[in-house]
């Protein structure tokens, strides 16, 4: 609240730009309301403990007079408790919908048109014969049970059989061996969470619509490792020597694609469920230590990109299509023969400070000082959608798939998936 007052046109310009329907003049006055009645509650409740010193030495006939008065203060103030209740929870409520403030180099505008793409990598292939989009390369090959599984587990849902269902546990293997190797600790973690995780992570309270709820049991299914290991050392003071913290989370992910009728309804773009490794850091609230795990993580991710022979773009995420909290964000989008362009595949966040202020994540500086912490994370890799550029960049003219040199290992040596 010191910063928004301190710096009222930053936060204002944030919310323009970030496209969020919230009046600062409204905050600040409703800031105002909970401080006074806070006074008033705190002056009540002196007022009576004053008046209950002096009641055992008042004379009898002052005592009703004073119980009388006691008991009013009493009752206004619980009168005033239950009036700065509410605006204490609208006041939070509109708390959790301050932005953060975005990166100055971040493109301003309201969605993903405006998104600026940063550069190109590898070439794209010249097919000299008509190319199969993924779906109809895993027909051929007899590679999944698409059209089975909808019967039994609705639309966007996949069945990978044979070599394919192969290639996707061991890719997953190998990106989780590649960014161990790199120096971030592999961590399993469930799909399941409380509603609070989803709060501190910054996924609730804007896009419920899109989580899976299970209500008997009041926890939601995750779309990403992000949402429990944003919350794992909530409540904690990581000493300054253990930063920064380095998680490789793996996790089965679920989304219900919510506003997404109509589109990727064919194949493996746009799934329910999928999996996917999560790079995680927790670093120390300097911006320039923020910048450079920012680009470490895109890096780790081109590099298992570039493994996998996958030409691709990173894009500068515009303000409207970053997200609430983020401070800089870049996409990356593969190319996928069958559609003519790119495709996101990867998506690198740095936060600042704005997640673990929700999240309660704090650290002790050198100084002794004990700070809120920064939270930076990415993609590694996620499947099934890195099939779809894996297969169709790499098919032959009989309907085969070429495997990357550097995934060969992972199939027996073979050439050929």
């Amino acid at each position: 609240m010191d910063f928004i007052k301190a710096n009222r046109e930053t936060v204002e310009r944030a919310i323009r730009d970030k496209g969020v329907d919230l009046d600062v003049d409204t905050l600040l006055a409703l800031e105002g309301d909970a401080r006074s009645l806070k006074t008033e509650i705190d002056n009540l409740r002196a007022s009576r403990n004053a008046i209950s010193a002096r009641f055992k030495d008042a004379a009898p006939e002052e005592k009703a007079a004073l119980g009388a008065e006691a008991k009013a203060a009493g009752a206004r103030a619980s009168e005033l408790e239950v009036e700065l209740g509410e605006k204490d929870a609208a006041l939070k409520a509109m708390m959790l919908r301050l932005p953060g403030i975005p990166w100055e180099g971040a493109p301003v505008g309201p969605d993903e048109s405006f998104n600026t793409v940063v550069r190109q990598e590898g070439a794209v292939p010249a097919f000299t014969f008509q190319p199969l989009d993924h779906v109809a390369l895993i027909e051929r090959n007899d590679w999944a049970e698409l059209s089975r599984i909808v019967q039994v587990s609705g639309s966007r849902t996949y069945c990978l059989k044979g070599r394919l269902a192969l290639l996707e546990a061991k890719l997953m293997g190998w990106a989780l061996e590649q960014i161990a190797e790199a120096g971030f600790t592999p961590i399993t973690v469930p799909a399941i969470a409380r509603g609070q995780a989803f709060l501190s992570q910054g996924q609730f309270p804007g896009h419920k619509e899109e989580t899976y709820e299970l209500p008997n049991d009041d926890l939601w299914l995750a779309g990403t490792a992000e949402v429990a290991l944003t919350s794992l050392h909530s409540g904690e003071i990581v000493e300054h020597d253990r930063l920064p913290i380095l998680y490789a989370g793996y996790s089965p992910c679920f989304r219900r694609e919510a506003g997404s009728a109509g589109k990727d309804v064919r194949g493996l773009l746009r799934v329910h469920q999928f999996l996917k490794v999560e790079q995680y850091v927790i670093c120390e609230a300097d911006e320039g230590v923020s910048a450079e795990w920012h680009a470490r993580l895109l890096g780790l991710a081109e590099q298992l990109l570039a493994a996998l022979e996958i030409p691709y773009q990173v894009i500068e995420t515009s303000t409207g299509d970053m997200g609430l909290g983020k401070y800089r964000m870049n996409d990356i989008e593969s190319w996928v023969p069958s559609l003519g362009k790119y495709r996101e595949t990867h998506s690198c966040s740095t936060l600042h400070d704005w997640q673990a202020r929700r999240a309660n994540l704090r650290y002790r500086d050198k100084e002794g000082q004990v700070r809120f912490a920064h939270t930076l994370n990415n993609t590694a890799l996620a499947s099934p959608r890195i099939l779809v550029p894996l297969l169709e960049n790499h098919q032959t003219a009989d309907g085969r798939v070429r495997l990357p040199e550097a995934i060969r290992p992972l199939m027996g040596g073979d050439e050929y998936l």
